[in-house]
């Protein structure tokens, strides 16, 4: 992976620093539901208050398509921001650009926190315009991009102002892109990934990229449905793409011929429905009913799975293995989630999970605080993973190679 700059190469004291960070938060009657965005900013956020920075926070919530709209409005975020600071004081400036943005940068002193209003409030922040990128960098001295759940989209505060401003990776950003570099660039082998979830249509590019990287591919969840009707194996009224058939018969085909080990259950719970308490039952693999579906992973699988993981040094994890959200058809994830959970405890796996199900997964089981790194990003996660260059971070590299060039 190219190199990008750090805080650690500035001096930031007195200087003002734009913040671009991710506090497109889930909100329940007005105030935060899920803080775990917020936690991990705050490093990065009281490092540079600590230093003498006078610190600009950059954001977007929702979407509010190019206008102010109340609902989408950071104010309410302001303070639950303040709280996770410790008590410091925090100012909310309801504007972005413009006369108020300016004076209140102006008046920062070391040390001093702001929060802007929402980037998204104008138009010109998603068709990444160069001069709202400038009406932005002439608020500050330097840009630090925290906020790697959107760095793959090229917007203003997250592309084009790194033009403006020398640029650097904030504390959680270079965490972020540390843990994928070790996972999948510089990987210690065996790698295995576990790819779950519901859909082979929104993860075709994914595979394809894993399976010239990944020593073991394991497939799971619905998705593991396609590719065992691509191998003319009756799944029931299980769900499925069937317009997918003939891709999962690729994939299958380009693993056959890279000799990449591909992992599909060979056994399922099953159930005539998709509903708490319904009866269900394990199954072999060609033995589902024709009236049932495929609800989990069986316990055999599960057991083999978490087994084969303790030969592998690395892993990645994006998606489910089963309807998880719906006991008892959660076992399969819980069981094979834990067994990685131990290996990395134990200093025997790296493990590198992302993605919205994923984290909600890995949460469900216990087990997300011993994962060496579970990204809260989704499509930025995603599309690392399919092997795109994502734009907020080519623009830290881009940026750090100007200074290169300059030196």
């Amino acid at each position: 992976m190219a190199t990008f700059r750090t805080i650690d190469d500035f001096d930031v004291r007195g200087k003002r620093v734009l913040v671009r960070a991710d506090l497109n938060l889930p909100m329940k009657d007005g105030k935060v539901a899920d803080k775990t965005r917020l936690e991990r900013l705050v490093p990065t956020l009281e490092e540079l208050a600590d230093k003498g920075a006078r610190v600009i926070v950059l954001s977007h919530f929702g979407r509010p398509k190019g206008k102010p709209a109340p609902e989408f409005s950071l104010a309410p975020i302001a303070p639950a921001l303040g709280a996770a600071l410790h008590g410091r004081s925090l100012r909310f400036v309801p504007d972005c650009v413009g006369p108020e943005a300016r004076a209140a940068a102006a008046a920062l002193k070391n040390g001093e926190l702001m929060l802007l209003e929402n980037v998204r409030f104008d138009a010109a922040e998603e068709k990444n315009d160069p001069a709202f990128a400038k009406q932005l960098a002439s608020l500050g001295e330097l840009y630090v991009d925290d906020a790697f759940a959107c760095a793959h989209r090229a917007n203003a505060s997250i592309d084009a102002i790194a033009r403006f401003l020398p640029a650097a990776a904030g504390r959680l950003m270079e965490a972020e892109l540390k843990a994928l570099e070790s996972a999948l660039e510089t990987p210690t082998r065996p790698l295995a990934a576990v790819i779950g979830g519901a859909k082979v249509s929104t993860k075709i590019e994914l595979l394809g990229n894993l399976i010239d990287k990944v020593d073991i591919l394991i497939v799971g969840g619905a998705m593991a449905n396609n590719f065992l009707a691509a191998q003319g194996i009756s799944i029931g009224k299980s769900l499925v793409e069937a317009d997918m058939i003939g891709v999962a018969r690729d994939i299958l085909a380009k693993a056959e011929r890279r000799r990449v080990e591909f992992l599909l259950p060979t056994d399922a719970i099953v159930a005539p429905r998709l509903e708490p308490a319904v009866p269900y039952r394990a199954v072999p693999i060609g033995q589902v009913p024709a009236d049932e579906m495929i609800l989990d992973i069986g316990p055999a699988t599960a057991d083999a799975l978490a087994h084969r993981l303790l030969d592998a040094k690395t892993l990645v994890w994006n998606g489910p293995l089963g309807a998880f959200e719906t006991k008892p058809f959660d076992a399969g994830t819980v069981r094979v989630a834990r067994a990685a959970a131990d290996l990395a405890r134990a200093g025997k796996l790296v493990s590198v999970a992302g993605g919205g199900d994923t984290v909600a997964a890995l949460a469900h089981a216990g087990v997300i605080d011993f994962f060496n790194y579970v990204s809260t990003a989704g499509g930025a996660f995603l599309e690392w993973l399919e092997g795109k260059e994502l734009p907020g971070v080519a623009a830290l590299k881009a940026s750090a190679a100007r200074r290169a060039e300059t030196a």
